[in-house]
């Protein structure tokens, strides 16, 4: 039997077009811009359409959360050379414009949004996975315990200051610091 009325989501070309529009708002105007008026007036897609499924900015940024692409790279199975190619890549996607400010916008719809915060936090956990990841094949961060606590100091010890460098300070990423980090943290936890 078929079901009468509305699909439970937006048709795809919608979703792409409103999220698209949303990413470049973001970009050229912040988190402010984007709102369901805001959108509607760039896009052309109804307002209620907009409401229905994105009512809030911070409906928006989980939506592109959503979406962003997620680069992952097959290891080489060397946890030092591995940590250096992840703060390669942390360092340019933090230099490139929509993951530095896409943490701005989550910082500041926090500042405003309780839900936003839990977004803030799911993003950056999602930009430090790639690092647990290397410390985990290595068997450098077992489930609990000592060496898993060590291997999250070494994992924030690492990104943490990337992380001020490109949103608090607005300067490019103390990218050979990170590579010392890493050899630092590693040569701390034993690792080869």
């Amino acid at each position: 039997m078929a079901r009468s009325g509305r699909p439970p989501g937006p048709a795809s070309d919608t979703t792409e077009v409103v999220l698209t529009t949303a990413l470049d708002l973001l970009l050229s105007d912040g988190a402010a811009a984007l709102t369901a008026q805001r959108l509607h007036q760039v896009t052309g897609v109804s307002r209620s359409t907009i409401y229905r499924h994105w009512p809030t900015p911070t409906a928006v940024l989980a939506a592109l959360i959503e979406v962003a692409p997620s680069p992952s790279r097959a290891g080489s199975g060397d946890p030092r050379a591995d940590l250096h190619a992840e703060v390669d890549a942390l360092c340019d996607r933090l230099r490139d414009k929509p993951v530095a400010a896409f943490l701005q916008a989550l910082a500041a719809t926090a500042a405003v949004d309780g839900e936003a915060a839990a977004l803030r936090h799911r993003y950056v956990d999602d930009l430090l996975a790639p690092f647990r990841a290397v410390l985990r094949a290595a068997g450098l961060a077992e489930d609990g315990g000592a060496a898993e606590e060590a291997a999250d100091d070494a994992v924030a010890a690492i990104v943490a200051p990337l992380l001020v460098d490109a949103l608090l300070l607005d300067r490019p990423t103390a990218r050979e610091r990170a590579h010392r980090a890493v050899d630092r943290h590693l040569n701390e936890i034993g690792a080869p």
